[in-house]
């Protein structure tokens, strides 16, 4: 890799990198808290930049139509929850739930996530992919038992043990793709590049590939949340601190599922290997329906959004093991509507907790009365979330039902009972949480709601307007999907 592609993409990765050292270092409440902000800015821009400068593809890292995409929304989401970050923390500070040495070990570990995530998203290696993967999830694993209580513990240690699992089989399966390439290509690192092995993916061993990529959708596929790998996801969003729900919902379960689809390109590339679609389409409706309808027994907000979370990332994976160009378009446009989304709405449910002093659902009434600005926000993002027009994750439902219906109709049926099922559920808890007379404590936070109407002006544009160009983009990244 050389020139000034390059040079982006090593900004994109040494920025947040050092910034974690840097941040390390530093004890200061607002000073860790607006370096935090600004590094993630800085690597948005760098991000951005990939989208006008492309170098060649290194061995190690590569830029591509389908990776830039996920790079520049992982970067986007990770900036506007870093200014977010800045306000809660600050409030968990002065409640007394974090300490200053807690403090500046959230800023550091929430770089080095971001780092971990970039470094995941860029890697052209299938073995440093891996790496990068398991440096996020040690890293969401800290942060996840960061509040040191008795629950906060066990859902990190939940987290860490299905994680291991998870990363244990993905790099069984790693190991086979390489054994594979290895037979091809020969020893060194052209048999874990993805451009070869894609390239070269009609002569590998297809009994090698369809092993490999059953390990590999069971392990990616824990850190995605698919049913039935999903048990740590709801304590983990349950418990740990808000912004790191909303990256968790927003950015590290696409960066799972980013890397399933860059092995299903191989798989399919291969004439002889089976088709990894009806796999897919399996977990992921599978997920919708579960996922759907255990939103009716939550009592928890943040763990009644970590299962929307997975009926959401549910929906895409279905979408993506349908295939096809309408298909694969609604699926990639819907994963960054769900990160616009979901974030926002972990934004919301941040400060109300801290606002509420609980995250008991039955314990909170009467948003829009006691605190309107989150109250009805709250109902702009579960009116998003749950489908409603003219909110953009409508229109892309609606396509990926109606592309299911044309070619087979039972299984939109049951994506359709699992939608509405989930619709239910979150219009039932809308009402009792947003409306009716207050309850619990009206205590002021001192909320950054910058991030959250951005995120929902975005989502709200893309249900009424969706520019040419970008249109067209996502139509040749779809197109370019196997």
């Amino acid at each position: 890799m050389s020139g000034a592609g390059s040079m982006f993409v090593g900004a994109v990765l040494i920025i947040p990198a050092a910034s974690a050292a840097l941040l390390a270092a530093l004890p200061d409440d607002r000073t860790t808290a607006r370096l935090n902000s600004l590094a993630s800015f800085l690597t948005l821009v760098a991000a951005s930049a990939l989208f006008a400068v492309r170098p060649l593809p290194g061995h190690y890292l590569i830029v591509d139509d389908l990776n830039v995409v996920f790079i520049v929304l992982s970067t986007f989401v990770g900036f506007t929850t870093s200014l977010f970050s800045g306000s809660y923390i600050a409030h968990e500070l002065e409640t007394g739930r974090l300490t200053p040495p807690y403090l500046r070990f959230y800023h550091a570990m929430y770089q080095t996530l971001m780092f971990g995530m970039n470094l995941a998203l860029l890697s052209n290696n299938i073995g440093l992919m891996w790496v990068a993967i398991e440096l996020s999830t040690l890293t969401t694993v800290l942060m996840v038992g960061i509040y040191r209580t008795p629950a906060a513990l066990e859902a990190a240690w939940k987290y860490f043990l299905l994680g291991s699992v998870g990363i244990a089989l993905a790099l069984f399966g790693t190991i086979l793709v390489y054994l594979a390439g290895h037979s091809v290509v020969g020893e060194g690192l052209d048999a874990m590049a993805w451009n070869v092995l894609v390239r070269r993916s009609p002569e590998l061993d297809p009994a090698l590939l369809n092993l490999a990529f059953l390990f590999l959708l069971l392990g990616y596929g824990t850190k995605v949340g698919l049913v039935p790998l999903h048990a740590w996801l709801p304590d983990a969003h349950a418990e740990g601190p808000t912004p790191i729900s909303a990256v968790l919902s927003g950015l590290l379960l696409n960066v799972a599922l980013f890397a399933v689809l860059r092995f299903k390109s191989v798989l399919s590339a291969n004439p002889g290997a089976f088709a990894p679609g009806p796999l897919m389409v399996t977990l992921g409706l599978l997920s919708v329906i579960f996922a759907s309808f255990m939103l009716y027994r939550r009592h928890d907000i943040k763990r009644m959004f970590g299962y929307s979370s997975i009926e959401h990332m549910g929906i895409v994976t279905f979408a993506f093991g349908m295939g096809g160009p309408l298909a694969n378009f609604a699926g990639l446009l819907h994963m960054t509507l769900h990160s616009l989304t979901k974030s926002a709405i972990f934004f919301c449910v941040g400060h109300i907790a801290q606002a509420k002093g609980t995250q008991h659902m039955p314990d909170i009434r009467g948003l829009t009365v006691s605190h309107p600005v989150l109250g009805w926000g709250l109902v702009l993002g579960v009116a998003a979330i749950a489908g409603l027009p003219p909110m953009g994750i409508f229109m892309t439902e609606f396509l990926i039902v109606t592309t299911t219906f044309a070619r087979h109709p039972l299984l939109a049926v049951a994506l359709g009972v699992g939608l509405l099922a989930g619709f239910g559920a979150l219009l039932l808890r809308l009402n009792g949480l947003a409306f009716g007379d207050p309850q619990g404590s009206s205590a002021r936070t001192k909320a950054s709601f910058m991030p959250v109407y951005a995120h929902f002006g975005l989502v709200l544009a893309a249900g009424v307007w969706l520019p040419p160009a970008l249109t067209e983009w996502f139509q040749h990244v779809a197109g370019l999907l196997r």
